[in-house]
């Protein structure tokens, strides 16, 4: 007995991050709306240990699980069981190298993926390679890594582009014209973890707010940074999360660049990011985050920004001086609802406010109402079992997610960390799809996203322009789409997919790569392993 409690000490406390892209997150969510496990699901990405408990929780309902969900758990089992059980105690999936013994654990494999899409204005090609491992030492230490290549016939992920995809640091090609280019990402992290909690050095990327087509209070469409993450959940009912970033301003230090034998070394100024979610469980399967976040800049890190529990807002008056005209750093703050107590339903909201004015920021007459809202349902095997349904409506007013100061503005490498579409933006998402078969998912989805004329930032009788601005008064940008898909996961990581895309974008040509431009129908196809 006490070599079994021993061993799930051990267990609890290892950590390694799983990829957001991995399929086992809808599966969870699925076993959530069936009340079969309870999640955060505000918060990704989870920790490997904590999906193997969860897929544990799920399999003490067998009896209750169809035939297609029963052969979902037994495939996940198969890569989790490596959290639970002694090497050779299972099923494994397919790996390049798995080593594990009371000491040290690996897995390695590679990445390996291509990408094809084509319409009437065009074709474009996206090739992936590179490898990735993961593991353990002893009871407290995890680490991760994962490099890829990539190659792209043309970007279409530029920070100006109106897309869900993660963009990229692009490098273009020398001697090429056709904008050809090629990145590379590296990602991965050591964590230290103990039963209840873990922090970690981490380069990657994370997702707050409870969502299904981008998050609005920190999404994944820029380019992965390097932080700290740190979570601790002492009790059932709360949770925190922190983290602390060095985000990329690529906005050039003229003081600290420098030229050498005729070459410019070009040297951004620092950008940083320091935020926290504060989550409470009420009641069972209902969970309300609260956060504030501050963007700071130009001085190097802030030791007071290192300490979690922080309103940062308040820290920010006293290191700029609150009865000073100065404008000080740039902060926010945010909310997040989640219930699934009626089964099969999850319905979820979250806004994040960027103006903390805590006696303003719900006055409609004087406050800027700078703020972006989502509200949204997943309904999953119900009326008919296999199903599910998503309907979201996202609203993003004028000037939210933008600073009057260009190194504090909510981006890193040019790219917004709010919502995809950045601000004065609405957008109606509504997908149904079925799961025909272990592994195999077909969906259609509709898409109607508008985007109105950015505001220019002026100074008025020593006042800014930005109370009150007009919310969609001009569409500058229009997207409608309906999306066909399909998507089967063979072996664990490994993929095909399929999209038939008919699409109508009109307005600005900058928010749109050219091939994407106009009426088009657009048929998209690719391989993938790994992530």
């Amino acid at each position: 007995m006490c070599i079994s409690v021993f061993t799930f000490t051990i267990i609890q406390s290892q950590v390694v991050l799983q990829p957001i892209t991995s399929s086992v997150y809808e599966f969870l969510d699925e076993m959530a709306q069936m009340k079969y496990v309870e999640i955060n699901s505000a918060v990704k990405p989870y920790t490997r240990m904590f999906i193997a408990h969860k897929l544990e929780e799920v399999e003490k309902h067998q009896e209750n699980l169809n035939k297609r969900q029963k052969k979902e758990l037994a495939f996940y089992f198969q890569d989790f069981n490596k959290e639970l059980k002694p090497k050779g105690d299972f099923k494994k999936r397919k790996d390049m190298l798995f080593y594990k013994d009371s000491l040290f654990t690996i897995t390695m494999n590679p990445i390996l993926g291509y990408k094809y899409t084509t319409n009437d204005n065009g074709s474009y090609s996206h090739r992936w390679n590179g490898g990735e491992f993961y593991g353990y030492i002893g009871e407290h230490f995890g680490f991760n890594a994962s490099l890829r290549d990539n190659g792209i016939s043309e970007i279409v992920t530029a920070p100006n582009h109106l897309t869900i995809e993660q963009g990229g640091n692009f490098k273009l090609n020398q001697g090429t014209t056709g904008g050809r280019s090629d990145y590379s990402e590296m990602l991965g992290g050591v964590y230290y973890s103990w039963k209840w909690g873990r922090i970690g050095v981490v380069k990657g990327n994370y997702t707050w707010g409870d969502n299904y087509h981008g998050a609005n209070i920190h999404s994944n469409k820029a380019p992965s940074v390097g932080y700290i993450d740190f979570n601790i959940k002492p009790v059932k009912w709360f949770e925190l999360n922190y983290t602390h970033s060095w985000l990329v301003s690529e906005i050039i230090d003229s003081n600290r660049s420098f030229f050498l034998n005729g070459q410019q070394r070009q040297i951004f100024t620092n950008k940083n990011l320091a935020a926290n979610l504060f989550t409470f469980k009420p009641f069972k399967n209902f969970h309300f985050s609260v956060g504030n976040s501050i963007i700071y800049a130009d001085d190097g890190v802030k030791p007071e920004y290192l300490i979690p529990i922080f309103f940062y807002k308040s820290v920010d008056h006293t290191n700029n001086g609150a009865g000073s005209n100065s404008l000080g750093q740039n902060t926010q703050m945010f909310m997040n609802i989640s219930s699934r107590q009626i089964k099969h339903l999850h319905l979820y909201a979250s806004i994040f406010i960027d103006e903390i004015s805590i006696g303003k920021v719900f006055d409609a007459k004087n406050s800027s109402n700078i703020f972006s809202a989502k509200l949204g349902f997943k309904l999953n095997n119900f009326p008919i079992r296999n199903t599910y349904l998503i309907a979201e409506y996202t609203r993003t007013n004028p000037w939210t997610y933008r600073h009057q100061i260009e190194s504090t503005t909510f981006e890193s490498n040019q790219y917004g960390l709010g919502h995809y579409l950045g601000e004065n933006a609405d957008e109606i998402f509504i997908e149904g799809g079925i799961r025909l078969f272990r592994g195999l998912k077909a969906s259609l989805s509709y898409t109607n996203a508008r985007k109105g004329k950015a505001h220019i930032y002026q100074l008025i009788a020593g006042n800014a322009n930005v109370k009150g601005l007009p919310f969609l008064e001009t569409i500058a940008w229009k997207n409608e789409t309906i999306e066909a898909a399909l998507r089967y996961e063979i072996i664990n990581d490994g993929y095909v997919f399929a999209r038939l895309r008919v699409s109508d974008v009109s307005g600005d040509p900058t928010y749109t790569p050219f091939i994407f431009q106009g009426n088009q129908t657009t048929i998209i196809g690719g391989i993938n392993f790994g992530f």
